[in-house]
C-alpha cells in the first residue's frame, strides 16, 4: 500500500518524507485554509519535496471552470494530480483533463456506483471517504471492498485512494481489503508505530541494560 499524507503543512511533510513514508500528498481547500498560505506557493513547495502525486483541488462547480482551474494548477509542477468532485461536472472535467495526459483524483466518493463512473471517466485515483461514512453509521470499509471487487472484475486502472482516514484500524483494514493507497493525516500516520507492548518491552530491556553497567559507545 502507498501512503499519501493528507496535509498542507510542509514541515510535517518534510519530516515524514525523510523517513521514506510519503509516496504522495493530498490537499484540499480546508487544508490550504488551515495552512494560512497561498495555494500556489505551498503546493509548489510540496511538489518540490515529493516525487509522487500531489493533489490540488479545484473550487469551480461547473465543468468548464474545473477544466480551466485544473489546467492552471497543473502548471505548478508535473506531479500535480488535479482533484475534482464526484459530480457530473467533475466527471466531465475528469474526462477532458485525463485526455490531456493529466492525473486526476476524483474525490468525495461515497458509493460504488460513483466509483464506477469515476473509473469510466478515466480517473487516475478515486477517493472514497471512509470516515465520513462511518460518521453517519454506514460502513466505509464495505465501500472499499465493493470498489475493489468492481475494479478487479473489469481491470480498471483507477487506483483506490482510501480517504477520510481517522484511525490506525482504518489504515490496516483498507490495506487488508486491497486499497491501493491510504491518504493519512500525519498524526494518524505516526500512530501506526505505536503499541503498548512495544513500550513495555523497551522499558524492560532498558532497565536490564542499566543493571549491567555497560556502555555500547
Amino acid at each position: 500500500m502507498k501512503f499519501f499524507v493528507d496535509t498542507a503543512d510542509v514541515d510535517m511533510i518534510r519530516e515524514l518524507a525523510e523517513l521514506g513514508m510519503v509516496d504522495g500528498v493530498t490537499t484540499n481547500p480546508s487544508l490550504i485554509r488551515k495552512s494560512g498560505r497561498d495555494i500556489k506557493t505551498v503546493t509548489r513547495e510540496i511538489c518540490d519535496m515529493i516525487d509522487g502525486p500531489v493533489s490540488a483541488e479545484v473550487v469551480a462547480t461547473d465543468a468548464d471552470g474545473m477544466i480551466a482551474e485544473g489546467r492552471h494548477l497543473a502548471e505548478i509542477a508535473p506531479n500535480i494530480a488535479i482533484k475534482v468532485p464526484l459530480t457530473w461536472a467533475g466527471l466531465k472535467a475528469c474526462r477532458v483533463l485525463t485526455a490531456e495526459g493529466k492525473m486526476v483524483n476524483v474525490t468525495l466518493c461515497f458509493s460504488a456506483a460513483q466509483a464506477l463512473l469515476a473509473a469510466k471517466a478515466g480517473a487516475t485515483f478515486v477517493s472514497p471517504f471512509i470516515g465520513r461514512l462511518d460518521d453517519i453509521n454506514l460502513d466505509g470499509m464495505e465501500l472499499i471492498a465493493e470498489i475493489r471487487e468492481i475494479y478487479d472484475n473489469y481491470d480498471f486502472p483507477t487506483e483506490i485512494l482510501a480517504a477520510s482516514i481517522r484511525s490506525v484500524n482504518h489504515v490496516v483494514t483498507a490495506a487488508r481489503i486491497g486499497a491501493d493507497i491510504a491518504t493519512i493525516p500525519p498524526q494518524v500516520l505516526r500512530k501506526l508505530a505505536d503499541h503498548p507492548l512495544t513500550d513495555k518491552g523497551l522499558a524492560a530491556f532498558l532497565a536490564d541494560w542499566r543493571e549491567t553497567g555497560q556502555s555500547i559507545l
